[in-house]
């Protein structure tokens, strides 16, 4: 079910200052995805997400789920939370420490007033569906976290909602679990083809279970698109810095013609993707650390192909982490550890143009 978000702004006052949490939104989330909000902390992004599930009011604007509208301060609508047919997933999970499996995922059908062998058939299905059957007479604070993260789940879903909202839900869990979880999740809400809206300040969570991504800053959505546009092909400095680590680097245009922006920086001249940017003008070149195609030795330096000396060299697992300095500027990369390099070596190395993107401010 598609929801639509329109003009909607919400300020709060904090130690005697005026704090806008969301600065004029407009947005559409499609139906049938999985849509993630991301953004650092206080960037708006839980805000949003209550507002559409009617936990916080906006200070203006309107909301619509599947064409009706929820909440509208020109038409003076404003539907209250448990009528908008929504499920939610806490990031504390919320789930009541004296109550059974069962009785926690029950309740939004208790609450109802649903027939008992109703309740009991909904609630065995969607045990079955998050994989906790034979578990439902076990107090659910008693669980493990990702079967506890799985409860809420079913809780959520239990009541067949039209749109289900995830509040940073894996951010209690260890590494290994929110991993293990977070494919389980993604598997789970394609094969329930329902819309969902998820909020996370984790790159990598957003990367691996998004259809599509909108990257939040103060109040403002700075830049929508699917993970691959978002990480590949982002159109804003900050939406490349904060979706992984980068080089950005401080450029002027110095020409533009068959399909190619060559630009001055401070690694020398430089081949990248086209972006329609005046010549003479500014841009930052965006080149993501592994992209950078290392060589022992040096090389004979041109466009797109250059030397260096290796600063700094970490061992991080399946590869090694380098700084590499190149006149003022200092390029991380990630090198194979079949180059056999060491600190303080001379490198070469090259770049694709395709691998070279060019941002905004």
């Amino acid at each position: 079910m598609e929801i639509r978000i329109e003009g909607v702004s919400k300020s709060y006052v904090s130690e005697g200052k005026t704090v806008r949490a969301l600065d004029n939104i407009d947005l559409t989330i499609p139906a049938n995805e999985i849509f993630t909000l991301l953004g650092p902390s206080g960037c708006g992004k839980t805000t949003l997400l209550r507002c559409i599930v009617g936990l916080e009011t906006p200070d203006e604007g309107e909301i619509s789920i599947g064409g009706d509208v929820v909440w509208s301060k020109k038409k003076g609508i404003a539907v209250p939370p448990e009528k908008r047919g929504l499920g939610m997933v806490f990031q504390t999970y919320a789930i009541w420490p004296h109550m059974s499996v069962f009785d926690n995922v029950a309740y939004p059908l208790q609450i109802r007033g649903m027939r008992g062998d109703l309740i009991r058939e909904r609630v065995a299905r969607t045990l079955h569906f998050v994989q906790l059957e034979g578990v439902e007479g076990r107090s659910a604070t008693r669980l493990s976290g990702g079967q506890q993260q799985r409860v809420a789940l079913a809780r959520a879903l239990v009541a067949e909602p039209k749109v289900i909202l995830f509040d940073e839900p894996l951010s209690n869990l260890d590494a290994k679990l929110r991993e293990e979880t977070r494919k389980e999740l993604r598997t789970f809400l394609g094969e329930l083809k329902i819309t969902a809206v998820y909020v996370t300040h984790d790159r990598v969570e957003a990367l691996a279970l998004s259809d599509s991504i909108a990257v939040m800053r103060a109040g403002k959505i700075v830049e929508i698109g699917s993970p691959q546009k978002i990480y590949f092909d982002a159109d804003h400095r900050f939406v490349a810095d904060f979706i992984g680590r980068a080089n950005l680097i401080d450029s002027r245009v110095r020409s533009q013609e068959d399909g190619v922006t060559t630009v001055d920086s401070g690694l020398g001249v430089i081949a990248c993707q086209h972006r329609d940017l005046p010549v003479a003008g500014p841009a930052t070149l965006c080149i993501r650390p592994e992209f950078i195609r290392i060589t022992s030795g040096e090389i004979n330096a041109g466009i797109n192909t250059l030397n260096g000396r290796i600063e700094s060299l970490a061992f991080v697992g399946e590869v090694y982490e380098a700084e590499i300095r190149v006149g003022t500027e200092l390029l991380l990369a990630r090198i194979d550890p079949d180059v056999k390099v060491k600190e303080g070596d001379q490198v070469g190395f090259s770049i694709a143009p395709a691998h070279c993107l060019l941002v905004s401010a």
